[in-house]
């Protein structure tokens, strides 16, 4: 593959790939954790350029994706309730829960809008006061912040008809859970820079001790990703276990005290489920009990709401890092961009959704892709 002009350096990118051809003595099979970073992969053909003993897998990364079912179709519940204004961003109308998704119930008529920030979701709130307006607060480390200060400015403004549904997870506790799995193949992780530059990489250098695996912080521009590879091959070749930073620019050790300090102030940690994964102890974030009020599923009777994943679903091994999309019966068939069976095809950082974009030809899938 060539280094087209989409490279924002073509030359430095070329460089990179260059310099890890020249180190690789063996194969290894890295992570990239974040979602975003599978696109980017996907998209400009990393995989491709790069040396055929690197083996790049997909991790958790994607907030959607791991959304669990149980919590959409609480969300379906509590949207299809008269007199609620349910507010999401838009990735989440389309992920499928166990009868139908939040776009079925805008389109039976239900208030169901999408929204920018959390902060919109209170100003909705504002002008609807007759009316229980709830957002569904999805997210890594990465969004914390700011639906955190959702709670904060409903708290100061008195609102009484605002309210969160909260799954929120954590990337540390994920790790944990891959690389302690009897079937791991992880040997290097990137780290997702984005989680890195609220709560930066302060966990992770006793993560990499406790498994004897290289951890990566990197971005998201093709030149970013390489770097993070470099650096992780370096690593694995010299028998190095260290946690290193390709993302200075953004990333620090320490990361964002004030996000951190409003993420404290507002949540308490719990343990959560994960879509296609399963229970993982202390991974998530919930509302303290200060907060209660604001809590939707204190609000609504949903806490009851329990099921089980699709079976012919394989999206808990794709984000895990056993299995790629193309490896599932159902890619490209049953399973959809327009008809999904998981969120990993759905969400605009899934990678079933990337696969299903920018891979079709590697997969005898000659239709027109669509949109995720």
């Amino acid at each position: 593959m060539k280094f087209t002009t989409e490279f924002r350096d073509a030359k430095l990118a070329q460089g990179l790939v260059e310099a890890i051809r020249r180190k690789i003595t063996r194969p290894w099979v890295i992570m990239e954790i974040c979602g975003g970073q599978t696109h980017a992969i996907l998209r400009y053909g990393l995989d491709e350029i790069l040396p055929p003993g690197i083996e790049l897998v997909h991790g958790p990364g994607c907030p959607v994706c791991v959304t669990p079912l149980e919590q959409i179709d609480r969300a379906v519940w509590i949207a299809s309730q008269p007199g609620v204004i349910f507010t999401s961003f838009g990735d989440m109308l389309r992920v499928p829960g166990s009868d139908k998704d939040l776009f079925s119930v805008r389109a039976a008529g239900g208030d169901v809008r999408v929204v920018y920030s959390p902060l919109d979701a209170v100003r909705i709130a504002q002008q609807n006061p007759d009316r229980q307006v709830v957002f569904f607060a999805v997210g890594f480390e990465t969004t914390a912040p700011a639906n955190a200060m959702s709670v904060l400015q409903a708290q100061a403004l008195g609102l009484r008809n605002f309210s969160v549904l909260v799954s929120h997870v954590r990337v540390p506790p994920a790790m944990h859970a891959i690389l302690s799995s009897p079937g791991c193949r992880v040997q290097g992780f990137l780290a997702a820079g984005h989680v890195c530059t609220v709560m930066g990489y302060h966990e992770y250098p006793p993560i990499a001790g406790q498994y004897g695996t290289p951890i990566t912080v990197t971005g998201f521009e093709p030149v970013d990703i390489l770097r993070g590879i470099q650096l992780t091959i370096e690593m694995l070749e010299s028998g190095r276990v260290q946690v290193a930073n390709a993302y200075p620019r953004v990333v620090t050790f320490e990361g964002s005290r004030p996000a951190q300090d409003v993420i404290r102030r507002v949540f308490t940690g719990c343990d959560r489920q994960w879509r296609g994964i399963g229970m993982i102890p202390d991974s998530g974030w919930k509302l303290r009990p200060e907060f209660a009020e604001f809590d939707a599923e204190v609000r609504f009777p949903v806490s009851e709401i329990q099921t089980r994943e699709p079976e012919d679903c394989i999206a808990g091994q794709i984000l895990q890092g056993l299995k790629k999309p193309f490896q599932c019966p159902a890619f490209g068939t049953r399973c959809t961009p327009e008809h999904p069976l998981g969120a990993t095809m759905v969400s605009s950082e899934g990678a079933c959704a990337g696969y299903y974009r920018y891979h079709r030809d590697r997969h005898n899938l000659t239709e027109e892709p669509v949109s995720a």
